[in-house]
């Protein structure tokens, strides 16, 4: 039972990892590495490896090396397009029903995320773990926990891409315009305007798709 357990619990620290962008496309992960890096024995890294396989968040090569698959162009622009209307209609329903608990954490991952942008030596791990926060306090603050579920599963895709827009460069973080489609989502969240929330988050969602595909990194 101890060993399903563990086997769980690095389950969900390599999934955190690859939501939150901590992982690479194309990037190739050893049992070892992956038991080395979270402290645990080779069985539960196996097992964690195995689901996420099987959740298409990672991929066996024929070698059998496992790594990060990489997201061809039109994958991609598929993802975004289930992302917008998903996400968007999820941020709609925030605004309809954040309480003022669900909203004062928004607005603290919204400071964590702006402080980074607005610092002269930005964290972009910190910068990019803010901006998984917040959208994900987001939605659920949507109170749809299936909801929740079904956008989970899109960033266990999407993840690792996005961090070739957050991680690109501090100037990038800078520029990219997140912070202020995220300063329009907390702004429509407040005042209960749904239309406004699934606006802003769209356009963040598009602004750093329409990046990510000028980097050349995604496969034909």
């Amino acid at each position: 039972m101890a060993r399903i357990t563990l086997g769980t619990q690095v389950y969900d620290a390599l999934r955190d990892l690859l939501i939150a962008g901590g992982l690479a496309p194309g990037e190739r992960l050893s049992l070892r590495t992956v038991a080395e890096r979270l402290g645990t024995s080779m069985m539960p890294a196996r097992e964690a490896v195995s689901r996420l396989v099987a959740d298409e968040a990672l991929e066996v090569l024929p070698n059998r090396a496992v790594r990060v698959p990489v997201i061809t162009l039109d994958k991609f622009r598929e993802l975004t397009r289930v992302r917008i209307a998903v996400e968007g209609f999820a941020a709609a329903e925030a605004a309809r029903a954040v309480g003022p608990g669900a909203l004062a954490a928004i607005q603290a991952h919204d400071a964590a995320f702006r402080h980074e942008v607005r610092s002269p030596e930005p964290d972009l791990e910190r910068a990019m773990r803010a901006n998984r926060d917040l959208h994900f306090a987001v939605y659920e603050a949507a109170g749809l926990p299936s909801l929740v579920a079904i956008i989970e599963g899109l960033w266990l895709r999407i993840g690792p891409v996005l961090n070739l827009d957050m991680r690109s460069s501090p100037r990038r973080l800078a520029e990219g315009g997140a912070q202020a489609h995220h300063a329009a989502l907390v702004a429509a969240l407040a005042a209960g305007d749904a239309e406004g929330a699934r606006a802003a988050l769209s356009a963040d969602i598009a602004g750093s798709a329409a990046f990510i595909e000028t980097t050349g990194r995604l496969a034909p």
